[in-house]
């Protein structure tokens, strides 16, 4: 079955197609991950999953979503995530970390409480930089634009932040360009109203991008790889689409970036989005043919079948489930058992196998 087959890419190899999804837990406390995200995480690896990616970590502390956002932007950081890197790869899965800034979308409350945008009174901060000063929607705080040496700086964040997560015990870094998060800000000309190098025409608005892959590629060693998450298309006319997202894999490609992670989404409040079984699947489908490179698709993938038939068709190298894996954190045992597929469980887990 094609979904059990092994993934190589550089000098990795993964033992499986199947990956844990990024999902933010809202449960560190100054960006420390704690035992929430070592059972979280660790239950993933322990199911059967070849990929294991922490949720949105940020690269600067005001590039969290919220209070309750990871972080890998101090040592401190790097030592929480070492025992639970240590444990991912003891399971046989590959540890992977998501790098991120959430931009205008940052000072927010969790999701339990509303998730709306919280106050410097509530654990909130001010102000949180953009590419333009526009709001995401109404009742979230004005960004400033980011200046030139802001811009810089950023760049250089996230340089060190992969850095950090190679200390950590990370094989893979992905750059999190999608959701209307910072870097996806950049690319949409729907929230990036600059005049300057970073705005306007397609190759600008995907500069920060770019100058983010070749400092991460500065720091990250050769043989392991770098993904990219994109949001695939805003759902808005004259937003960032596929066509743009397709053009931006193949800039991509020869700076260093293995796989283009393919969501969609999230730079513009209340879009009607087509959602149903696999409707992102098109858009990965696209960018690894167009583009000649691998990807991952996601976005309500739940069945064996399914998942099955997206990586035997070539619609996409790897899939990703995030709630399908929050409801089961064994679902790749329960497909492989579908499929006819021998995945030995842990020796402490054979009386249920």
């Amino acid at each position: 079955m094609a979904l059990f087959t092994p993934f190589t890419l550089r000098g990795l190899t993964l033992k499986n197609r199947i990956a844990v999804s990024p999902m933010c837990q809202y449960s560190a406390l100054d960006g420390l991950p704690n035992d929430w995200h070592m059972v979280h995480l660790g239950s993933r690896a322990v199911g059967g999953a070849a990929l294991v990616m922490t949720e949105a970590s940020a690269v600067v502390a005001e590039g969290r979503i919220s209070p309750g956002d990871a972080g890998i932007y101090n040592d401190a950081h790097v030592a929480a995530w070492q025992p639970i890197t240590r444990f991912i790869k003891s399971q046989g899965a590959v540890a992977a970390m998501q790098l991120a800034h959430a931009g205008r979308k940052a000072s927010t409350d969790v999701p339990w409480r509303g998730g709306k945008p919280i106050t410097l009174e509530h654990g909130g901060w001010a102000p949180i930089p953009a590419p333009s000063a526009l709001a995401f929607s109404d009742g979230y705080q004005v960004p400033h634009e980011m200046s030139l040496e802001q811009i810089r700086a950023c760049v250089a964040a996230f340089g060190r932040a992969a850095q950090r997560a190679l200390e950590a015990g990370f094989s893979i870094v992905e750059v999190h360009a999608a959701h209307g998060y910072l870097v996806h800000e950049f690319l949409s000309p729907l929230s990036n109203h600059r005049t300057d190098q970073y705005g306007g025409s397609f190759d600008n608005r995907t500069r920060l991008l770019r100058e983010i892959t070749v400092a991460i590629r500065e720091v990250w060693p050769e043989n392991l790889p770098l993904f990219v998450r994109i949001s695939a298309t805003d759902w808005v006319d004259g937003g960032w689409d596929i066509e743009q997202s397709i053009a931006l894999a193949k800039q991509l490609k020869p700076l260093g970036v293995d796989l283009i992670d393919v969501s969609s989404g999230g730079n513009v409040a209340h879009v009607k989005i087509p959602v149903g079984p696999g409707y992102q699947v098109p858009f990965a489908a696209r960018i690894r043919r167009e583009a000649e490179i691998p990807t991952i698709a996601v976005g309500m993938i739940t069945e064996s079948l399914q998942a099955e038939a997206i990586i035997e068709t070539g619609e996409a190298d790897m899939v990703m489930l995030a709630r399908e894996l929050l409801r089961d954190p064994y679902w790749p045992r329960r497909a492989a058992h579908e499929l006819g597929v021998t995945l030995p469980p842990p020796d402490q887990y054979q009386r249920a196998w």
